[in-house]
């Protein structure tokens, strides 16, 4: 593990934080049902956003599959969101000047997803946020998805920092239990949850725009 002169970092969450992304998400979980034969609700759709698919589809199906055909389904569903969202993707309220404050005091940045690694990379590019973060970690890099801490251990390993100086960036229930179970302090938006879902975090607003690096200094000295 590198370390770093500056002990303090911030790892986001991609979709419904740094992007909007639920509709095409949505729609590529839609368009996989009429091509497969099954539907998928709303309530399950964002009770389950956030999670990967590995977890989502035997869900989705009701019962246990073949690792082969979980695989070709998440493969379809994938791709079918890649090309709804290319060049079509911008980054949401104050994500920028966010991260723009967080380097300037400091901070360390880095990306925790649950998404394959080529859509983490698609995302980040269409949005022009590539360049704002020190590291990324995908869905494919942990042994263990959401609400496992796998994925913000892993980003705060590459960062270079212990899990007690980084704060999490979430939007889903599921994220916010990893941020907590990584024992890092959580901020939460509304972008795809209520508030009243999102209750377990340590601060909530509805918007990146409601945020400053100031709000991160205050969170990590408290859970401190």
């Amino acid at each position: 593990m590198k370390t770093s002169k500056n002990n303090k970092g911030v790892i986001f969450d991609l979709d419904g934080v740094l992007v909007d992304t639920g509709w095409a998400h949505k729609q590529s979980w839609l368009d996989l049902g009429e091509k497969e034969g099954f539907s998928i609700s709303d309530e399950f759709f964002y009770s389950t956003f956030g999670m990967q698919n590995y977890m989502i589809i035997p869900m989705l199906i009701g019962r246990e599959l073949p690792r082969e055909d979980v695989d070709r389904l998440a493969d379809w569903k994938e791709q079918r969101y890649r090309e709804i969202i290319a060049d079509r993707l911008e980054p949401t309220a104050g994500a920028k000047n966010l991260l723009e404050d967080l380097r300037t005091s400091g901070f360390h940045t880095a990306v925790g997803s649950s998404a394959p690694k080529v859509n983490l990379n698609l995302a980040l590019r269409s949005a022009d946020l590539r360049n704002c973060f020190d590291a990324c970690v995908s869905g494919e890099q942990v042994e263990h998805g959401k609400p496992a801490p796998d994925t913000f251990l892993r980003a705060a390993e590459r960062l270079g920092l212990a899990p007690k100086h980084c704060a999490v960036v979430e939007d889903a229930v599921q994220g916010i239990e990893a941020g907590k179970a990584a024992g890092m302090p959580v901020a939460a938006v509304t972008t795809t949850r209520k508030r009243a879902d999102l209750a377990q975090a340590d601060i909530i607003v509805d918007s990146l725009a409601e945020l400053t690096a100031d709000n991160f200094v205050r969170m990590l000295k408290n859970h401190g």
